[in-house]
């Protein structure tokens, strides 16, 4: 297991170096072969438990740094990989396919050290190549104008390095003398009442990669700026491993003392985000800008989860606690296989269009069959339709946010109900937001004749989403030698033969094998009803329902606009939409010759929050740098003295 992952690190580092000589190809199969080797090795870790397998990489001092894989690492990186893999054997649309390769490689690299090392340096060094490697990736895509897409890359790299920040302070409190993960849940406990307050540190840190709020707003503009195959990759492995790294502080070092307080503020702020995020998903006129939003309504919904165990744990309800935690994993890894669909399914439309608005085309008319099922699961999948790997997911985490009876907090209690009527909210937006994103953006009326490639990665993605419900009542047993919340009872009562079960039978109860093949069987009731009318009575072709209009437009379409404007105005307290209409004349005003239309939606914490912060810093800079460029080479001396000091201050009291 240990040589598969290394394997895979090295393939990885090889990749880096051939993509900054602009080897392209060379640098994507090195990706490829460094990714089946990674999902080999979760194979072996899940197939094995977590075991004694740890490899030991180098010292720092007397600290050896590790790497250890637990089995919920190890099934978020498979899953993600996965995706990754299917990115990787996808026509690439990036203007820069070598540099692509390198950042993609930068990033798997820190996927794996924050999925498996366990010491605190080496850990950050790690999260800061998820971060580059991301914003390599996107830059190299160049689906945008250089000063647009720098400004969403500096945006998300400002929000997350205020994240690395905030997790750097956790390092210099929880691992001042020693930087071992080992040792840190003992030296949290010593903090008492401050003990949330690294809580907070430790939710900013990861919650800015995972886009809790306020941290989701540079998800669209970065999305926005690449391609799908960089949100593949962004949505599913590098969003994974952040998942797994705040549910092993929250559980696994946090105190117990603390985990009520901090519990209830997870399932807040997922809540509250998932809400937020799938509203503005829904308003969304570009493939990339909808599916990022996507991603961060699920990133919600898996916090929301984490939220939960952090509840029962803080009630030694540890049961329930394995059972909320597993929910999150399950949730997580049957969104990587449906965002990596749709993704990619982005790419070919905008192969096809030339750009990724949602608007109507015969994409899927003139694509073969292959890519049309991979996106219809998809869709399925992210609007949590049953059989498939989202249902699953959001059915028990519906059925984990239901046992708040059993907790002795009131604040607790209100909290998860509460979260469960957020989550019905999500629900239902998300099945819009998806018929959205699939009706318009693969169906309607206009001409297309071009040839569609990589298809096939779409096709598997889609049927794995199948297969990953399907199989879940089998799979679960993998998770049992997690180390943490450590019950493997609960794990073996979450599944009786083909059946899910929220750890009690009569609770309730369901099978996604058997929804499958009922599924199956029904749809062959109207596919024979369709083929004895077609026999019978031959192709009808009838005109649409055009809005009461006696003469059908040939052009006649429902836009994007039109489908979420109602929701637009209804949630206006929300959105605070704007609406310019400009109009460009010939000679007299009353000859029109050209009409513009514009419409936003305001972002809810841009304006308050990170705007005041970059004018506050433009203004400091400012003033510093007339203090410091004073010209005076006695006064830069002074400076280096100072920072020498500090760095080797610094260095002693670690």
């Amino acid at each position: 297991m240990l040589d598969s992952f290394l394997l895979g690190a090295l393939l990885f580092v090889l990749a880096i170096l051939l993509g900054l000589l602009r080897l392209s190809f060379g640098a994507r199969i090195a990706l490829i072969f460094g990714t089946i080797a990674i999902l080999v090795g979760s194979v072996l870790s899940l197939a094995t438990g977590s075991g004694p397998d740890t490899g030991q990489l180098w010292s720092l001092g007397t600290i050896p740094v590790t790497w250890h894989l637990q089995a919920a690492a190890a099934w978020l990186v498979f899953w993600g990989g996965l995706a990754a893999l299917a990115a990787f054997l996808s026509p690439s649309r990036a203007k820069n396919p070598g540099i692509w390769m390198s950042g993609a490689g930068l990033a798997l690299l820190g996927s794996l050290g924050v999925a498996g090392l366990q010491e605190g340096i080496a850990f950050l060094i790690a999260w800061e190549f998820l971060s580059f490697g991301g914003a390599i990736m996107l830059l190299a895509d160049g689906l945008q104008q250089r000063e647009k897409s720098g400004q969403s890359n500096l945006y998300m790299l400002a929000l997350l390095e205020i994240g690395a920040v905030a997790l750097l302070l956790c390092l210099l409190l929880l691992g001042a003398r020693n930087t071992e993960f080992a040792a840190w849940a003992g030296s949290w406990a010593t903090y008492g009442a401050a003990a949330f307050g690294i809580a907070v540190l430790f939710i900013i840190g990861f919650g800015a990669k995972l886009g809790i709020l306020p941290f989701y707003e540079w998800y669209p503009g970065a999305y926005s700026s690449g391609s799908g195959a960089s949100g593949a990759l962004l949505s599913g492995i590098i969003l994974n491993v952040a998942y797994f790294a705040l549910g092993r502080a929250m559980l696994d070092w946090l105190p117990r003392s603390s985990a009520t307080g901090t519990g209830i503020l997870l399932v807040a702020l997922g809540t509250i985000t998932a809400i937020l995020a799938i509203l503005y998903a829904f308003q969304q006129e570009d493939w990339r800008r909808l599916l990022a939003f996507s991603t961060a309504e699920n990133a919600g919904l898996a916090v929301v989860a984490l939220g939960a165990a952090s509840l029962f744990r803080a009630d030694g309800l540890n049961m329930l606690s394995t059972l909320a935690w597993t929910v999150g994993l399950i949730h997580l890894g049957g969104h990587s296989l449906a965002k990596g669909s749709m993704m990619l399914s982005a790419d070919r439309v905008a192969s096809v269009r030339g750009d990724y608005n949602i608007a109507q085309s015969r994409v899927l008319a003139l694509a073969p069959w292959t890519l049309g099922i991979g996106a219809l699961l998809g869709a399925m999948s992210l609007a949590a339709m049953p059989p498939t790997a989202g249902f699953a997911g959001e059915w028990y985490l519906f059925q984990t946010v239901f046992q708040d009876f059993h907790l002795t907090s009131s604040a607790a209690r209100v909290t998860l109900a509460l979260g469960g009527a957020g989550l019905a909210l999500t629900a239902a937006i998300a099945l819009a937001t998806m018929i959205k994103v699939f009706g318009l953006g693969l169906l309607g009326r206009e001409e297309n004749q071009h040839r569609i490639t990589g298809r096939w990665p779409i096709l598997a993605l889609g049927l794995l989403v199948l297969g990953y419900a399907a199989a879940l009542p089998w799979t679960l047993g993998f998770l049992a030698e997690d180390n943490w919340p450590a019950v493997p009872a609960a794990l073996a009562s979450m599944v009786k033969g083909p059946i899910l079960i929220p750890l009690r039978f009569h609770f309730a109860f369901i099978s996604p094998p058997l929804l499958l093949l009922m599924g199956l069987l029904l749809s062959l009731i109207p596919l024979a009803m369709l083929g004895w009318s077609h026999l019978r009575q031959g192709r009808k072709r009838v005109p649409v329902w055009g809005h009461g209009l006696r003469q059908i437009p040939a052009n006649n379409a429902v836009t994007a606009l039109a489908f979420s404007n109602a929701l637009r105005e209804f949630y206006s307290f929300v959105y605070r939409p704007s609406t310019n209409t400009r109009k460009s004349h010939s000679e007299r005003n009353y000859f029109v010759r050209e009409l513009h239309f514009d419409y936003s939606q305001a972002p809810v914490f841009g304006p308050w929050l990170f705007r005041p912060v970059v004018r506050f810093v433009q203004i400091m800079s400012d003033r510093l740098g007339l203090a410091l460029q004073n010209g005076s080479l006695n006064a830069y001396l002074a400076y280096i003295g100072i920072l020498l000091i500090i760095i080797f201050a610094s260095v002693f009291y670690i």
